[in-house]
Parts: structure tokens; sequence; C-alpha cells
């Protein structure tokens, strides 16, 4: 059979640099670091006491603050980056088949925060079972997906993919197959995190994984830098609006771009480590090139996985050398981890949005906090180093790997 062509008609984002799109993108241009000090709770006694955490945010400016209490803050997340994303891509929602519109979300943890607090309360009590009714509902991930088709009343595809940090990409990945076979017109895609809180930094530091560089904060993620220790705990949420192709021509819908394919594979190695050769990283991205129909040759631009730790940053340039051959050196790479931090889940999504805004507005954003290029890495690479640059960007690439060797790509394509 034929398959469907897909485009982005919407986009929302909660970002540590930017609580909205247009916020999130003039960060990432300014090349704005969103790492600061842990104001959630008393990070005093903890080897990294810094995080990537949204700002200035009230739930109650979004939604009624009853609802907002059956949820956790990574379903709050979810909800609004959604909100935004309809609005932009106008959609006209008492005009679609609700049957034919799904919502296919990612999120690598989920209600942590909840899970946390309703053991913390437990753990003070007399052992009598008291429990918050809504315990379980918030806490799991697929919760998500469910209550942003109950509010819209969409009835098409519905469920949350988990698979660590490669779970929003792998979200996109099977909004752009359910679109492709004909299963659903629209699909509504995207991550969202919320893992800033005592077990997710006090779990990541337990796994030496988070970068301890407390007196520095903001330049603490440093991606391909000779003295990268780790990486930085972030949260925040991105969303896109994936259609149909001539569903979006008919109804005149503004159009980011196409998405023309994407890959998935595993290391098969260890649970938290990179395959030593890159493997998985390497077979993922052909995947991904052959799904797209595409010549390495014809990618402008990769944002990377990139996240500040000392063997995942060189094994995956080691992969992309591998692949794209001599054509590594004309294109534009970068990790814009190195601003917003880890958001683990949700990062998928919101690198999506950055690679999506890089090909509209032909501006490569940078990796920032770069001071002395890690000696392995070829100094002939354009890794984009502490300013965004100008660049026509036809085919962007984006790569995201998870915790269990799970690897996932997605490549977007200017129309």
């Amino acid at each position: 059979m034929a398959l469907r062509r897909v485009v982005v008609t919407g986009l929302g984002a909660l970002t540590p640099i930017g609580n909205n799109l247009q916020e999130y993108w003039a960060g990432l241009k300014a090349g704005k670091s969103g790492a600061a000090p842990i104001t959630r709770f008393d990070a005093t006694l903890y080897k990294t006491k810094f995080a990537c955490e949204v700002k200035n945010f009230d739930i109650g400016n979004f939604m009624d603050r009853k609802e907002a209490r059956k949820m956790d803050p990574f379903a709050q997340y979810a909800m609004v980056v959604v909100d935004e994303a309809i609005k932009d891509a106008n959609l006209p929602l008492s005009e679609l088949n609700p049957d034919r519109v799904g919502v296919i979300w990612g999120s690598g943890i989920g209600g942590l925060l909840t899970f946390q607090e309703e053991v913390k309360s437990y753990a003070r009590g007399d052992g009598t079972p008291r429990f918050n009714p809504f315990f379980i509902p918030k806490m799991i991930p697929d919760l998500s997906a469910g209550h942003i088709s109950i509010k819209y009343g969409f009835r098409g595809p519905n469920f949350v993919t988990v698979s660590a940090c490669a779970s929003s990409t792998n979200a996109i990945y099977d909004a752009l197959t359910y679109i492709r076979l004909g299963k659903a017109d629209i699909i509504v895609s995207g991550g969202s995190e919320a893992a800033v809180c005592e077990a997710g930094v006090g779990g990541f530091n337990a796994m030496k994984a988070l970068s301890e560089r407390n007196d520095s904060p903001e330049t603490a993620s440093r991606p391909y830098d000779q003295s990268r220790d780790g990486f930085v705990l972030g949260e925040g949420a991105g969303a896109l609006i994936l259609e149909e192709y001539e569903h979006a021509v008919k109804r005149g819908a503004k159009i980011y771009a196409e998405v023309i394919g994407g890959g998935m594979s595993a290391d098969a190695y260890h649970i938290t480590a990179p395959h030593p050769d890159g493997a998985g990283i390497t077979r993922v991205m052909i995947n991904a090139l052959e799904d797209a129909g595409i010549k390495p040759e014809e990618v402008d631009y990769i944002n990377t996985h990139g996240t500040s730790t000392p063997l995942g940053d060189i094994g995956e340039i080691r992969a992309i050398e591998k692949v794209f051959g001599d054509h590594v050196y004309t294109m534009n790479i970068s990790s814009t981890k190195s601003m917003t931090g880890h958001l683990l889940g949700a990062a998928g999504a919101v690198e999506s949005l950055a690679c999506l805004l890089a090909i509209n507005q032909e501006v490569v954003p940078p990796t920032i906090n770069n001071i002395t290029p890690d000696a392995e890495l070829d100094s002939r690479l354009n890794l984009t180093f502490n300013e965004a640059q100008s660049r026509k960007v036809n085919v962007a690439l984006s790569n995201t790997f998870g915790f269990g060797g799970h690897n996932a790509s997605i490549i977007f394509r200017k129309l």
C-alpha cells in the first residue's frame, strides 16, 4: 500500500529556557542556560544541587486548580503544551472527526513526584494504608494521553510510549506510522517529564550520571567539552500536531515541515552504558535514513542526544562519522541539552521542536558551554559551539537514546 505523507502543523513548548514556543526559540538562539540551583526542595545534602527547572510557572494560569490537583506535574505540563500546539495549528475542533484524531505521548518516568510524596506520607503514618484516591491515576505515564483525549474528545489511537530518554521520539515515530497507515488523520504527539525532585536527583546521583559542577550550574551541561562530568536534569514538555498532508492542505493549515521517516534500534548491551562501538546508534540512524528514503548527504543538521557524559558524547559522534562519512564536515551538529538540560522522556519532543524551528527560521541553535573541545573530536566537525549559526536547513535529524539501550531517531524535511 502507498504510505500517506505526514506533516507538522502545530507546536507547543514548556522548557527550562522558555515557557512557550516563542520564548523557547528565543532562548535557543541566544544560547541561554536553564540551569540554576534547585528551588523545589532543599538540595543541601545532595551531590548535585542544581537542575534545569521550569521557571515562573503557575498551573493556575492554565487550568482550574481543582482539576490540576488530579494530575502530577508531568501531566500538567502535557496539557499546557498541547493547548498551545492545538491553537498554533488552528485545529477546527468542532469540525474534526474525533474517531480520526489520536494522542500518542511519551514519558520516561511519569508521576515520580506523586509516587515519592505518597510513599513519604505513608511512611510518616502509623502503618494504616491511607492513600490518595488519585495516587495511581496521577502516577502512571499513560494518564497524560488519557487527560488530553478526555479534554478534547479525541477517540483515535491513544497511548504513551515508555522507552526511557527515547520515549517521545518513539511517540512521534509511532504517530507518523499510524497516520502513514491510515489509522488516523491527526495525532497529537510529544512528551513531558517532571523528575526534578528528591527521588529523581538522588537516584541519578547514586548512578553517578549527573554533573556535580555546583560552583557553576549554568555551565555544567557542556557536551563535547573536555571537562564534561555528567548531564544536568531538566523538566518540561513539547507537543507536535502531526497531520496527514492532504488533510492539512485541504483546511489551509500552516505546515512547519514534513516528517519523512524515523528509526529504532537496541544496543542489547548494558542497562545504562552505551555500546562501546556505537553499534545501536549507527543502526538507528541508518534505519531512519532508509525509512525516509534519503541519502546521508541530504541531511543538513543533526540535533544530537549529546547529554554531556564522557562516554555517550563520543560514542554518538563516532557513529555519526561512520554513517555520514565525509559529509559530516559539511553539516551542522549541535546539542540543545547544553541549554535545556536533559528532559529525559520529553527530550525527543523539545529537540524535535528545535529541528523544526531550525528548518523554518534557517538558524541552527548552538552547543553552549564549550571551553576546551574534547581532544578525541575531529576539529573539522561543526558542532555549532557557543553561538547560533545561520544556515538553510532542508533536512534535520534528531537523535535520542535511553537507558536499556533504546535508540530512536526522527527526520524532518522542509516542504
